[in-house]
């Protein structure tokens, strides 16, 4: 028993790795988040066909089965992470049951069981199919852990509640104000439609967010000028939170970015012993570049015109016939390029994108530029390349600052070539 245990603290620790910690660095990972949102679009699909009366007719039975598979994946899966509540930072200072109930009470939690909701709905008997629709439909919340767009959104409202709530306050006051105001010119014209403030408020209501159905329109010409400032005013009230919206969102997509480029930027060799004022200087030479899978980065023998990090994606490196066609795989966080940019030579490899990448490409002059404003990066390129093939190049910030023409390839090492 006592080395039951160990065994089951290690069990949790790893399904918590590949559920939540570690989930897009590993392989598994990967492979269960994507298993997950599969079954996530096969129950909303299941729900959505459902619907229909002729695929309910014919594919009742086959719709049933799969729901209850989708039902037992996702009871799973809660079950899973109820047990490795305890694993969250949050959570890790309270006891198992404490952090238990602090997941289950928490949005992701009530999300997730709500995902589960419809077999413990049915099991008790509540088996009202507008319910179960409604619950089932539900699942598609759990797309905001798989989605890093879900989550920015999520972050914006969270961020912006206050300006947001203001923004809603404001359209309550234009509301009142707008049916007030046409309940006393139209009231007695159309009492039917503005008889009371309350019936007035849908039309104000629909008039001021720009939908204008058209099912009640103002009939006397001091109702008409009334109509046409709460038109403008509409235009007004849709403006607001949309822009907040929108320019939370794009400071927060550019934050996200700037963490992970800053991130990459330092953790590379040749600029780690760099302040964060030059760190940040790289950051503004560097140009995006999207790579489509398959699509070649560079090929052997072309002209090394720059040096590249990976941000997202994985690109492969095929190296000359000297290394016999070996293939190097990199992943994001690393970078290549660069030894053949700084020691002016041709490419000795071809790299090709193995799934959609995003690149951050810095430029063979900036680079030189950097290193004649910053010399001990010179000294940093000795150790690197010392480190990688054993020798020591003896470059100075001259060899590095010279003639900017690609010279022909000298002799090099193996590993130099995956450089």
């Amino acid at each position: 028993m006592p080395e039951a245990r160990p065994r089951l603290l290690r069990a949790r620790q790893y399904f918590y790795e590949v559920l939540e910690s570690h989930a897009q660095d590993t392989r598994v990972g990967v492979v269960v988040n994507r298993v997950i949102v599969f079954f996530i679009i096969l129950s909303i699909g299941i729900t959505v066909m459902e619907s229909v009366p002729r695929f309910r007719d014919d594919y009742g039975a086959t719709f049933r089965a799969l729901e209850f598979v989708c039902l037992v994946f996702f009871s799973i899966e809660y079950y899973i992470r109820i047990w490795i509540a305890a694993e969250h930072v949050p959570f890790r200072e309270m006891g198992p049951v404490r952090a238990a109930w602090a997941y289950m009470t928490s949005a992701q939690g009530i999300v997730d069981c709500l995902a589960v909701m419809p077999l413990w709905v049915a099991m008790l008997g509540f088996d009202d199919l507008r319910v179960l629709i409604i619950l089932r439909v539900l699942r598609v919340l759990k797309f905001a852990r798989y989605s890093s767009g879900m989550r920015s959104l999520l972050e914006v409202l969270e961020a912006e509640r206050r300006a947001l709530l203001a923004c809603l306050v404001i359209l309550g006051c234009a509301t009142l104000v707008s049916a007030t105001a046409m309940h006393i010119v139209e009231g007695n014209v159309q009492p039917d439609k503005f008889g009371t403030i309350p019936d007035a408020m849908w039309w104000a209501i629909v008039t001021l967010t720009t939908i204008g159905y058209g099912d009640v329109v103002p009939a006397t010409g001091i109702g008409r000028m009334i109509a046409s400032v709460t038109i403008v005013g509409g235009l007004v009230m849709i403006a607001l939170p949309v822009g907040i919206v929108a320019n939370a969102f794009s400071e927060v997509i550019h934050r996200r970015d700037f963490i992970v480029n800053w991130s990459m930027v330092a953790r590379v060799p040749l600029f780690s012993h760099l302040t964060a004022g030059d760190i940040a200087h790289i950051m503004q030479l560097l140009q995006a570049r999207q790579i489509d899978r398959g699509d070649t980065v560079f090929r052997r023998g072309d002209p090394a015109t720059a040096m590249y990090f990976i941000a997202e994606g994985d690109v492969e490196i095929e190296l000359g016939p000297e290394e016999k066609g070996r293939l190097v795989r990199l992943g994001s966080g690393h970078f290549f390029g660069e030894i053949a940019v700084l020691k002016r030579v041709e490419r000795s490899a071809t790299v090709k994108a193995v799934s959609r990448t995003r690149l951050l490409v810095l430029d063979a002059a900036d680079l030189r530029a950097l290193i004649s404003r910053e010399p001990g990066i010179a000294r940093k390129i000795n150790q690197i390349v010392e480190g990688r093939t054993g020798r020591n190049l003896n470059l100075e910030i001259a060899d590095l600052e010279g003639q900017d023409e690609v010279t022909p390839p000298p002799a090099a090492t193996p590993l130099e070539k995956t450089a």
